[in-house]
């Protein structure tokens, strides 16, 4: 494979004001191996040094890192430096027109065999439970006997026309049925309605995490530590296979997507998360920078 290659740094810093005395951390900062995406080099530095740690594929076959400090301790930084190659994704070649209707039929009584990631990926999850406010919403999109990926583009375009990309108007709690109200907020955001709306429908989708190259204000240097990670969505037809739909910027993944983690939503795929003993108030800061190699 012969493609983009990329450097990429995520860092993350927490200090406590009080000392932990007891962490145990789960991180998902290990890029996936995929026909299109090769992951050169990978460092996962952890300081304080862990006390234990050891890898472990979830049942996603995203790669967990598994680490547990237990002595005192006042902050904690992870940071994950990797080279990637991202190649060309497969091309969507012209077929026969694929009703959405037979997309569902599909996963509701396959007549072959199917994928079974796919199966999975209908389900509700707290998350994301069903939702009737975002079913209403897909339905203009999802004509009857419409073709499944002319439905899902036009899905994802009238997500990225008629909702406002706003930092911190959300949370990580915020609700489906929240951002239906408020139009507006971030890729996350976005990843979950398009998932609402699809698996609401009977489709499978499954959220997507990682990286998209991004580029500076035109005569501004790449500045480092200032890109985000970033949320999109792969949907899936038994034509076609898994698709990637970005509803933020209205474009299928290509290129500049780095691929890191998958799951049924946000909680599948949280970069670092764990449970601490004391610590009081705490506080995160956040880096990540992609930076293309030649």
């Amino acid at each position: 494979m012969k493609g983009q290659r990329y450097q990429v740094e995520h860092e993350t810093r927490y200090a406590y004001d009080a000392p932990v005395s007891q962490s145990w951390q789960l991180a998902r900062l290990t890029p996936r191996e995929l026909p299109w995406q090769k992951v050169l080099v990978h460092r996962l530095n952890i300081d304080p040094r862990p006390d234990e740690r050891h890898d472990a594929p979830d049942s996603f076959g995203n790669t967990v890192t598994h680490f547990g400090l237990h002595v005192a301790h006042r902050r904690l930084r992870v940071s994950m430096q990797c080279e990637v190659e991202v190649g060309a994704r497969a091309q969507l070649q012209p077929q026969a027109a694929e009703p959405w209707e037979a997309v569902r039929q599909a996963v509701r009584q396959p007549a072959a065999p199917v994928d079974l990631d796919a199966l999975r990926m209908v389900e509700r999850t707290p998350l994301l439970p069903l939702s009737d406010a975002a079913l209403a919403y897909a339905r203009p999109s999802f004509s009857a006997g419409r073709d499944w990926l002319e439905a899902v583009t036009d899905l994802m375009r009238r997500i990225h026309a008629e909702f406002e990309f706003e930092a911190g108007a959300t949370t990580v709690s915020t609700s489906v049925d929240e951002v239906l109200k408020e139009r507006r907020g971030v890729c996350q955001d976005f990843a979950h309605l398009m998932l609402a709306c699809l698996r609401g429908l009977g489709l499978p989708a499954r959220y997507v995490s990682g990286y998209l190259l991004t580029d500076p204000p035109a005569g501004q240097p790449r500045l480092m530590g200032v890109d985000a990670s970033h949320a999109w969505v792969a949907a899936h037809s038994p034509q076609h296979g898994w698709v990637e739909f970005d509803p933020t910027n209205d474009q299928l993944a290509d290129q500049r997507y780095i691929t890191l983690a998958w799951g049924a939503d946000f909680a599948d795929v949280v970069p670092l998360r764990g449970v601490i003993l004391g610590g009081g108030t705490q506080t995160m800061d956040v880096a990540v920078s992609v930076i293309p190699v030649g």
